[in-house]
Parts: structure tokens; sequence; C-alpha cells
């Protein structure tokens, strides 16, 4: 539970902070980034996860995202890890979309991947117990929200864990990795080949066996050119009418993949999130 400080600076009054520690899950050091508003001493804040994409660190979000004035005027606390293990020893692929940079937010069981690639556990169990110790949160109080692969990682990880969030959001998230390109090589990589272990992983499949998140919002630009192939956001919608769950899917003309969309709505979903975290 010992973290390393590696920059802390201010910002809207609070605080954004890097930090570096040795990571149980992944048998390697994970690096993660936190913002703390501004607070009355001995107060406890709310807060949201942010879970990033496909070949990110911890700090794309951090200097792309623009979300720091929205934090800070609704006092929650965001906290975002990296996409993967990384260092000496953990094992990679030339492509972008699987191995460091791609961990796909799964415990990866097949060799050789199986000894670091733990991110599912280092999301849903090491990070929060270590941010909790370590920073002024409220652990009652917590959302989760990401982009793209990591949209896929705060779907799924929502609705493994009922009642932890109070809401959950994404942007341009992989809804449905057994119907896509991209979650196809990752999970036969990670996984194995027996498509039945990687419904656990898919937020389509998972909706369809009776999860079910309370609050949700999406929102995937038109104009993303993976939409078709790999996002495939009609599967999301399909899924929740299906299953009578209450969400709010928003389809937005002219946007694409990048942070210029994710900068331009991320305010909002702040604002929402807070709403929530606060009722």
């Amino acid at each position: 539970m010992t973290i390393e400080t590696v920059s802390e600076t201010k910002c809207f009054g609070g605080n954004q902070g890097v930090y570096k520690h040795a990571s149980d899950s992944t048998g390697t050091d994970m690096t993660f980034q936190v913002f703390i508003p501004e607070h009355r001493e001995g107060e406890k804040l709310p807060v949201l996860w942010w879970l990033s994409g496909l070949t990110c660190t911890h700090e794309n979000a951090m200097i792309k995202c623009h979300y720091h004035q929205a934090c800070a005027e609704h006092g929650v606390i965001l906290v975002g890890p990296d996409t993967s293990p990384r260092g000496e020893g953990v094992p990679d692929d030339e492509a972008y979309d699987f191995g460091q940079g791609a961990g796909f937010y799964v415990n990866a069981t097949q060799d050789p991947w199986a000894k670091h690639f733990h991110m599912r556990r280092y999301v849903e169990e090491e990070l929060p117990a270590l941010v909790a110790k370590n920073f002024p949160v409220n652990m009652d109080r917590q959302a989760i929200s990401g982009h793209s692969m990591g949209g896929h990682g705060a779907l799924t990880v929502s609705l493994r864990n009922p009642g932890r969030f109070r809401s959950t959001s994404a942007f341009s998230p992989i809804v449905s990795p057994l119907n896509c390109p991209w979650g196809e090589k990752a999970l036969t990589g990670y996984i194995g080949s027996d498509k039945a272990d990687w419904r656990e992983y898919d937020a389509c499949a998972l909706i369809e066996e009776g999860a079910r998140i309370e609050n949700l919002l999406v929102d995937q630009g038109r104009a993303d050119n993976f939409l078709d192939e790999q996002l495939k956001t009609w599967l999301l919608e399909e899924a929740v009418r299906k299953a009578g769950m209450d969400a709010t899917i928003r389809m937005q003309d002219g946007y694409d993949h990048s942070y210029f969309f994710v900068s331009t709505f991320i305010a909002d979903h702040i604002k929402w999130h807070a709403e929530r975290l606060k009722a």
C-alpha cells in the first residue's frame, strides 16, 4: 500500500498528482494519476475512475481530456490508471492493439501474458484499496467512465460489480469484444479460444445474462472511423432495449474517435456523474 510521488502540480485550485507503486496484481511497478479538487481539511470527496484506451498511459487523459475545471467545480476526484503493465520482462507485441498499452482490463490466462496482465484485478481490487488508503475519497460515492478500450473497461467493470458505482459513462466504447476484430484478437490472446470465457468481458453479453447498470450515459461520434467495424454502438442499444434497461446513448454528429471529441463532452459527463454521486 506504499506509493511514491512522481509529481504534483497545482491546477484549478486543486492538485494534479502522478504516483507509482509496486503492484501485486501485475508484478510490476504501476503508475496512476489523481486529480484532487480543493476541499476542506478532513473532507472526503466522491471519486470518478477513468479508464483510457488503446496505446494510452495514465498521462493521455490527464493532458488531453481537460477534465480539471469540471472536477474542481463539482468537487469530484478523478483517478486514472495506466492501461497495462510495463517494464523489463513484461511481454509485448509489435501491434498497437495488443500487449503493452492494450491490457483490455482482463485477467489473462494464456502464456506469456498470464504472469503480468491482470488489469481487471488491478482496477477492480488493488487500485481502489490503494486509493482509499492514501487519498481523501468517499468510497461510498464512486463512478466510472472511460474511452474506447477504456469505455469497454468501464462498462464491464460496472456490470460485474453491481451497486459499487452510482453512475457509469463511456465515450466511443467497444461494446462487444465478441463481435469485433479488436476484441477477437485481444481475448483470444489473453483468455484463449473458448468464447464462453470471453462473455464476462463483453458488455452486451453481460446485459444479456442479467447484469444491469442503474445510471448509464454513452456518447459516440457518428464520424468515428472505428464505429462500423470495431465499436458497433447499435449492439449496446439493442442489448439495453431488450433488457428494458434505462440508458442514455447519444450519437454525436461530426465527431470522431479522438480526444477532441472526449474533451468536448467531458465536462457534461462530470456534471452528470456529480449529480448522481451527491444525490
